[in-house]
């Protein structure tokens, strides 16, 4: 069964978590994602355990059901190329400054000459129409730059990035869903168009939608942040024999976490009868919970609550994951056999379509490893082929191995 984006071809052109797994997203739903890389490969290519040189455990989590091509920007031929690849694409996706896009003559005004239905999306730090469009950027200039790290500030007494690619992966998912609205415009109109995905504002919105708090009003009824999630005692709760996270948050579940717990009193509390309430006095109500959930074990309380409708779970920690109970129920983990690299452990695609299911069709690629398949698919000659490879402008799989190997870029 094909995923609901079969027949949609992606020409990405991006590196490192942002683009890559944003693509990923889109390949896992069916697309046909083509990979462009520079001589040297994805700079992720080097990043965590590996096997092989080239495919380090961070590009295969973000780069599976793709094919590989690689692409010298700065070699003669390599620029059209490109374009012939761009001549029946649906998806062209980017992640490099606008500037760097038009120095390569390949901005939406290029590519919209050869194919006016091109959905083309850049994502990259800032927008193009602002003091900061020519600034380049990472996940945590952007942590800083949008309030996520000043978030910790306000918490912990100094700012900290999460430990989390939260930027990019952010950007990542608003990029598909930007890319499918286009996808859904042009079936409706026939028309293309660019997208731009700035990280600072995907972030400062995604920030904000909760934290604007008092200034959502102009004057301002009250400093930022939501009350709730800037106490200290935000965390999970210590038991007697380690730790579980609850959170008896509507008026319901702190009168069954009162009941269930043996403190009824609580329930009429002059601190906590409603949730605006215990959002107001918001770090004696963690308290007092803190207090309750350590007299017990956490199987203990597990049992308790257990059918009450209470939100209350058990704390993994990252390598609990790979065992727990329910992902290896709903067959979460997912393997495949790498002909390169072994047997791999992927996260299944997170939607369950009921027709269309995604699905892991093909290994993340080597570098270059369909350079040529891709290049005859766009109906560039095998002489034409040849003429690229011979003067570097285009890289089969044998030829970037021994690129890399080199130390070349």
């Amino acid at each position: 069964m094909s995923g609901p984006l079969h027949g949609i071809k992606v020409i990405e052109m991006t590196s490192v978590v942002l683009g890559p797994w944003a693509c990923q997203l889109l390949a896992d739903m069916g697309a046909d994602v083509v990979k462009i890389e520079q001589p040297r490969g994805d700079s992720n290519r080097s990043l965590g355990a590996a096997t092989n040189p080239g495919m380090a455990a961070l590009y295969l989590t973000c780069n599976r059901n793709k094919r590989s091509i690689v692409l010298d920007l700065r070699q003669p031929g390599a620029r059209d190329a490109l374009l012939a690849l761009v001549k029946d694409a649906d998806v062209f996706v980017h992640n490099n400054r606008p500037q760097v896009m038009t120095k390569l003559g390949l901005d939406y005004s290029d590519m919209k000459k050869i194919n006016p239905r091109i959905i083309y999306c850049g994502a990259y730090g800032y927008s193009k129409h602002g003091p900061y469009g020519t600034l380049g950027a990472l996940d945590d200039s952007i942590q800083a730059v949008s309030g996520v790290a000043a978030l910790n500030e306000m918490v912990l007494g100094e700012p900290r990035y999460l430990p989390t690619v939260v930027a990019d992966k952010t950007t990542a998912i608003t990029v598909v869903y930007g890319v499918l609205a286009a996808l859904f415009h042009r079936e409706r109109t026939g028309e293309g168009q660019e997208l731009e995905v700035p990280m600072f504002e995907t972030m400062v919105n995604f920030v904000m939608a909760e934290h604007l708090w008092g200034m959502t009003f102009e004057p301002p009824k009250g400093k930022p942040g939501y009350t709730r999630l800037m106490s200290h005692h935000r965390k999970p709760y210590k038991t007697l024999d380690g730790y579980i996270a609850i959170l008896p948050y509507l008026d319901a579940h702190w009168e069954k976490f009162c009941r269930l717990t043996g403190h009824p009193e609580l329930i009429d509390d002059a601190q906590f009868r409603t949730l605006a309430d215990r959002v107001r006095n918001i770090d004696a109500t963690y308290s007092k919970t803190g207090e309750i959930m350590a007299t017990r074990t956490t199987a203990d309380w597990l049992k308790i609550f257990d059918k009450s409708g209470v939100p209350l779970i058990v704390v993994n920690r990252l390598e609990d994951l790979v065992n727990d109970p329910h992902l290896v129920a709903t067959g979460f983990w997912q393997f495949q056999d790498h002909p390169t690299e072994g047997r791999l452990r992927m996260p299944k695609f997170p939607v369950n379509f009921g027709s269309t299911p995604a699905d892991i069709r093909r290994h993340a690629p080597r570098l270059g490893e369909h350079t040529e398949e891709v290049l005859r698919e766009a109906g560039v000659s095998d002489d034409a082929i040849a003429a690229l490879t011979a003067n570097g402008a285009a890289m089969t799989a044998e030829q970037a191995a021994a690129t890399v190997a080199k130390g070349g870029d």
